[in-house]
């Protein structure tokens, strides 16, 4: 909760919300910009204050919404965080069009690479990671349950978290499982591309900006996933780096 009080004191300006748009997969909010995150536990998505509607959500400020984002509801946490993203300005002068794993693969040869969440294309990074751990809520065939994850957390020279850890609230605890002089990305289109995530402990954001609201929306609405939304270039790929000398002398410097 820290981290996410942190990143809302650090929001100056504030805007009206023209549109919500929360679809089985992604969650977007329109304000200055349009704001993405993951959806989780869509069914359960109760507004928390009984004399308001659903459909009032419009009639709040951005920030107002954002705030959602402390909800123990998963639900509304995705849409708090989703209305914080539609605030925060991307600064692309201090980024790369870069999807965060390839930049992992480059730093990560011969390292030890935890992946807190899935991801898709992972298997270039397998044969070129000393160990490559996948863990997950919910594990698939070779993945690590998140209840036995914290010691490989502690062993790896890379720690990959998604986004989503905001908005179940695990971020904190997974940051202190790590090593200190491990590299920390935070990872997915829900990863709120705030400087103020650097100051908390991680090295790299690496998330999404939509390129074509009204394209997002209708993509969001038919509940597709994020690799057809990316396909359809309704957004882009934005990765920025602390340090990239700090972070490079991290991976060359990591004990095997």
């Amino acid at each position: 909760m820290e981290i996410l009080n942190d990143i809302l004191q650090n929001i100056a300006t504030d805007a009206a919300v023209t549109e919500v748009r929360r679809g089985l997969h992604w969650t977007a909010v329109v304000s200055r910009h349009c704001g993405l995150a993951s959806t989780l536990d869509a069914g359960s998505c109760a507004h928390e204050d009984d004399n308001k509607t659903e459909g009032s959500f419009t009639e709040m400020t951005a920030l107002q919404l954002a705030r959602y984002c402390l909800s123990e509801d998963t639900g509304m946490a995705s849409l708090g965080i989703a209305a914080l993203n539609s605030l925060l300005d991307v600064d692309v002068e201090k980024c790369a069009d870069l999807d965060g794993l390839k930049l992992v693969h480059d730093i990560g040869k011969g390292k030890n690479v935890s992946i807190i969440g899935h991801f898709p294309f992972l298997e270039d990074l397998a044969k070129t990671a000393a160990n490559l751990w996948i863990i997950e809520k919910h594990p698939r065939p070779g993945d690590i349950p998140e209840e036995g994850g914290k010691d490989y957390i502690a062993r790896s020279d890379i720690v990959v978290i998604s986004g989503t850890t905001l908005i179940n609230h695990t971020l904190t605890g997974i940051l202190e499982w790590c090593k200190e002089k491990s590299v920390k990305m935070l990872l997915g289109p829900s990863t709120p591309m705030s400087e103020t995530l650097f100051d908390c402990g991680i090295d790299i954001l690496s998330g999404s900006m939509v390129t074509d609201k009204e394209a997002l929306l209708k993509l969001v609405g038919e509940g597709v996933s994020y690799m057809r939304i990316k396909k359809s270039g309704a957004t882009r790929f934005v990765t920025m780096v602390k340090n990239m000398g700090d972070i490079r002398k991290k991976a060359n410097n990591a004990t095997q």
